[in-house]
């Protein structure tokens, strides 16, 4: 068996897919994985993908000929989740791709096909969920600011709704467990920025006005609730609670409310 090691980006996915295809092992000799993940194989050999512009456009451009755009979006899709077996699902599922074109979509029979479906779904999902419950603070700067934690690397998927219904305005989503953000500027476009540390944080602070308007929303969140009709498990299957630590109607003296 020889496991081609690539990095856990699209780009890097689609390296590995290459450097694999044409090492001409053959599909059940080979392997794809992410880097620093998973226990080493005994009697493997390990070779590190070199990661080039040439070999991802190369792919991506053989994925839209045989399959299709809306292949193409899956598997983009399916490389930001979270799962480390990633890798190798997209490998498997592009040897079916490759073979039938655009109608392997259809094919969930396929063990390849629905883990793909499946890791694309679950992101797909996860991206909604988020612009959904994404709360914002205007700064002292006039910058919109918001916060999220999700499972998957989905604030790429979430940033053209918000470039689009915001457009007019500068804002900015930060993926606090991937120390990462979307930055759009105002009438502008928008971009993808790691972030070092947590020191913006300090530089972005809340107007006093937007603490009076928190207040407010807390205010009117706490009284329209009926007590008499709370039902704490329906809301934490509308509502989870790994989503309620970065909404302004949980957050009392800076902790969550459960």
């Amino acid at each position: 068996m020889t496991v081609f090691v690539c990095s856990d980006s699209f780009e890097g996915i689609l390296c590995g897919v290459y450097d694999a295809w044409t090492s001409r092992l053959g599909h059940d000799n080979v392997r794809l994985e992410l880097e620093n993940t998973g226990d080493l194989r005994m009697f493997a050999e390990y070779r590190r993908t070199e990661e080039t512009p040439g070999k991802a456009a190369k792919v991506i451009g053989a994925i839209r000929k045989k399959a299709g755009q809306e292949v193409y979006e899956r598997l983009y899709h399916a490389s930001l989740s979270c799962e480390e077996q990633k890798a190798d699902l997209i490998y498997r599922f592009l040897i079916y791709a490759f073979h039938v074109g655009p109608k392997v979509t259809g094919l969930l029979q396929v063990p390849a096909v629905y883990e793909l479906f499946r890791l694309n779904r679950f992101v797909s999902r996860e991206a909604q969920h988020m612009i959904e419950f994404v709360r914002f603070s205007q700064t002292d700067g006039g910058i919109l600011f918001g916060e999220v934690a999700p499972v998957n690397d989905v604030i790429v998927l979430m940033a053209p709704h918000f470039a689009d219904r915001l457009n007019a305005e500068n804002w900015m989503i930060c993926d606090v467990k991937r120390k990462k953000a979307v930055i759009h500027r105002r009438m502008g476009g928008w971009a993808v920025v790691d972030l070092p540390d947590d020191s913006f944080r300090e530089k972005l602070k809340a107007s006093a006005d937007q603490t009076e308007f928190e207040c407010l929303w807390k205010t009117f969140h706490e009284h329209i609730a009926i007590r008499e009709r709370t039902n704490p498990r329906c809301q934490m299957n509308h509502l989870p609670l790994r989503f309620r630590p970065y909404m302004t109607e949980f957050k009392r003296n800076g902790s969550e409310n459960n």
